[in-house]
């Protein structure tokens, strides 16, 4: 039996992660699993806990407010080294690019137990943006023996960097999650449209996501300036915004937009209710990560706005639109798919490049070769 742990602290991580360990669980006789979480997010982290019913056996519990980058890393490194040596795993995973990833791996290292980085190998070109998530990957990159890949170009991005050994393209755990929830959803049989009584059948619905810190200020409030142009423009959308409660997104917010009768303001969404609303949207809009992985699975057309993006496979296969922050811009691609249907219809019926929801079952196979040979 082989002892593999699990190491993440924030919602995305969670959900990407969730998969994994399912299926890592599904053989005990072959894999003893363990879970460490740093709450690096508390609230949305255990509600993805809760609905893939993830159990966990060390919760570090490291969030506090107004704490600094340099004091979040400091601290989760320092934690990490408990479970680490508590539970000698053969090896760690971690997911993606957030401070437990960097520092996940950085403990594992010094302990010198093998690291395998799930969603390896993106890469936006610029180190400050996202920030500080593309230093977080490079460095988590450096540090890692097993490297899953979610696409070609996250492969060549490796390569280049001069990481080609135990490199394996494999997809993106994110669709195996978005599966896992549709099938939970169903089996619950759960009347979801009841936490959004205001939704309107007869409307197209225009979900939003948007929170990235460098978007903070004038470019964010050019994104909320494209939302009211988009809501006036048309009466027939409906637009739902689930508003982060970082003050620097409240404020432009509830300030250019609230009172719009087509714009509604909700409350942060947990992911089962994110999945349901996203799965009947006709467009996203956002600057988030995952969405730009999810909706396309959904047929849901994306329009990111970032100036850059590390999912240019997206933008590539013609599901995703880089649209920027300028609200002029936003404006015109949202128009063009609320309007067009034959431009709508060609980013909705474009092949998603992340994936068919094999990914873990992937990883499973190749960790059981490689520590079970």
């Amino acid at each position: 039996m082989k002892k593999v742990l699990f190491i993440f602290g924030t919602r995305p991580e969670a959900i990407k992660m969730s998969p994994l360990i399912s299926r890592f669980r599904e053989d005990p006789d072959r894999w003893k699993v363990a879970v460490c979480v740093t709450a690096q997010h508390r609230e949305m982290l255990d509600q993805v806990l809760e609905f893939f019913q993830v159990d966990v056996n060390y919760d570090l519990d490291l969030m506090t407010a107004g704490q600094s980058l340099t004091q979040l890393t400091a601290r989760c490194l320092v934690a990490l080294e408990h479970p680490l040596m508590d539970f000698q795993p053969d090896v760690v995973f971690v997911q993606g690019d957030t401070t437990t990833v960097l520092t996940g791996a950085l403990a594992a290292y010094y302990q010198h137990i093998p690291v395998a980085h799930i969603e390896a190998g993106l890469r936006s070109g610029d180190r400050y943006s996202p920030f500080p998530e593309e230093l977080n990957r490079m460095l988590a990159g450096r540090l890692a023996e097993y490297h899953f890949a979610p696409t070609p170009a996250a492969v060549a991005s490796l390569a280049a960097e001069g990481v080609r050994d135990n490199v394996w393209m494999v997809g993106n755990t994110v669709i195996d999650a978005l599966q896992d929830a549709l099938t939970i959803l169903e089996d619950r049989g759960d009347d979801m449209g009841r936490h959004f009584p205001f939704l309107d059948a007869s409307r197209k619905l225009i979900l939003v996501t948007g929170h990235r810190r460098e978007s903070f200020g004038k470019p964010f409030e050019s994104i909320c300036g494209a939302l009211a142009d988009i809501a006036s423009a048309h009466d027939d959308v409906q637009i739902v915004y689930p508003v982060h409660l970082n003050p620097n997104v409240q404020e432009p917010v509830r300030r250019i937009l609230a009172g719009r009768d087509n714009v509604h303001l909700i409350e942060p969404l947990d992911y089962a209710r994110l999945v349901w609303l996203m799965s009947r949207a006709w467009l996203v809009l956002t600057d988030s990560g995952g969405i730009q992985e999810e909706a396309p699975s959904l047929g849901v057309p994306v329009l990111v706005m970032r100036d850059v993006t590390e999912r240019m496979e997206g933008v590539q296969a013609g599901t995703a639109k880089l649209v920027g922050t300028d609200r002029q811009v936003i404006v015109r691609e949202a128009l063009k798919l609320i309007e067009e249907e034959d431009a709508h219809a060609a980013m909705a019926n474009a092949v998603n490049p992340y994936g068919d929801g094999t990914t873990a079952r992937q990883v499973v196979r190749i960790m059981d070769e490689i520590l079970n040979p």
